[in-house]
């Protein structure tokens, strides 16, 4: 089924008003999130806030099985919290309290920064040792190493395996699936960080073999900001306990007692943003109502297409690694800097980002790269924005 941009782009107000080329950061909403988000507000202050909750609850309730029903969990599986990072983190940590001296966490050169920080921190704390898999000759993560590394001996045991499944500073998606049937058969955790591949791309934790995922709302998603969720598989749920917990997370059950509860939403908080939560849901039905897979076909060939003009362009240099590639496009221009060239595109009416060496430091610094310019496209994009992309460049 050929995807209807005309319709996308009637549902997107945001078109008239800029060509956004900076869906990995925080893509153009459409009108019926917006509604969504607007509408819940407003009951908020005609009716209070626990009011307006309590009559949104089907609503509400409705987001779980949206976004379970997008990436092929349970309903009973998700999270739903403030942020990727606040869902990443909650994981994370209660995953490494069970560390101890000499155990190992195998990441990818390509992680992001708020990832390594935090791997940073727990090897400061607990003396753990943060391994990072080689790549392979495009660029992606090594599964060949990575599985020498399951197996080395004289060294100490591997915790967890955590990846960036699409890497904030390039075009290459990672083979999740490679790495989960690795992390599978040697029975280790498996962390995926899809925060730049969810909306625009079918995601399956099942196919993936994914233990937990994480993921946000603003980016491809196009659900509002301050959204993100977690998934937990349900056979682990009950094992970790969130690093810090709350009346929602928990009941007091005695004096000196209390018991978490049962599902995913242990690694919630009771405080949320409610008409965020609504719009998330949305958002994600309004992805599956596109069919994702159309959604990756359309964004795979504007990506193809900017890809190119970008290297039939002199003096600019397009940097997107791995056997395969998705939406995002990574550039330089030769005699002017990534923000100049943001700002010159910015003064054309044209949205894109920098991606700078403290994001991914192990990669960028491994090819002498101190930023990047990062054009994502969306299925709303068309091939005369990205005319205007080529035309605008210094």
């Amino acid at each position: 089924m050929v995807l209807d941009v005309d319709r996308a782009r009637a549902d997107t107000p945001g078109v008239r008003n800029v060509a956004h080329f900076n869906n990995a950061g925080s893509a153009l909403p459409p009108r019926q999130v917006t509604e969504a988000v607007i509408d819940h507000l407003r009951l908020e202050s005609e009716r209070g806030g626990y009011e307006a909750a309590a009559a949104a609850e089907e609503r509400i309730e409705a987001t779980y099985d949206s976004v379970a029903a997008l990436i092929g969990a349970d309903r009973d599986e998700i999270a739903i919290v403030e942020n990727a990072t606040r869902a990443w983190d909650m994981v994370f940590y209660a995953l490494a309290a069970s560390f101890r001296p000499g155990d190992r966490i195998l990441t990818s050169r390509a992680e992001y920064a708020s990832n390594m920080i935090a791997f940073l921190q727990i090897a400061a704390r607990s003396g753990v040792i943060v391994e990072a898999v080689d790549n392979d000759a495009s660029g992606q993560i090594s599964v060949d190493d990575l599985r020498d590394r399951l197996t080395a001996r004289g060294v100490g045991p591997v915790r967890l395996i955590a990846l960036t499944h699409v890497p904030t500073q390039g075009g290459l998606v990672n083979p999740a699936a490679d790495v989960g049937r690795a992390a599978r058969e040697f029975g280790v955790p498996y962390l995926l960080d899809a925060c730049q591949s969810i909306g625009q791309m079918p995601i399956d934790v099942s196919t993936i073999g994914c233990d937990f995922l994480t993921a946000t709302g603003r980016k491809f998603l196009r659900a509002p900001r301050g959204t993100g969720f977690a998934y937990v598989r349900r056979d682990l749920i009950r094992s970790l306990e969130p690093p810090f917990l709350d009346l929602h997370a928990a009941t007091w059950t005695a004096a000196d007692r209390f018991e978490i509860r049962p599902d995913a939403r242990r690694f919630e908080n009771w405080e949320t943003n409610v008409a965020g939560k609504i719009g998330l849901g949305v958002a994600a039905s309004y992805a599956q109502s596109w069919g994702l897979t159309e959604i990756q076909q359309r964004v795979q060939s504007l990506a193809d297409t900017l890809r190119q003009r970008l290297r039939d362009r002199a003096g600019v240099r397009v940097h997107d690694q791995g056997e395969r590639t998705c939406g995002i496009v990574t550039f330089t221009v030769d005699g002017t800097a990534p923000h100049e060239v943001q700002r010159r595109l910015a003064a054309n009416g044209i949205n894109t980002s920098v991606s700078v060496v403290d994001y991914a430091r192990l990669d960028l610094e491994a090819r002498h790269l101190t930023g990047l310019v990062r054009a994502s496209v969306h299925y709303y994009n068309t091939d005369e924005e990205i005319d205007r992309l080529i035309a605008a460049l210094p």
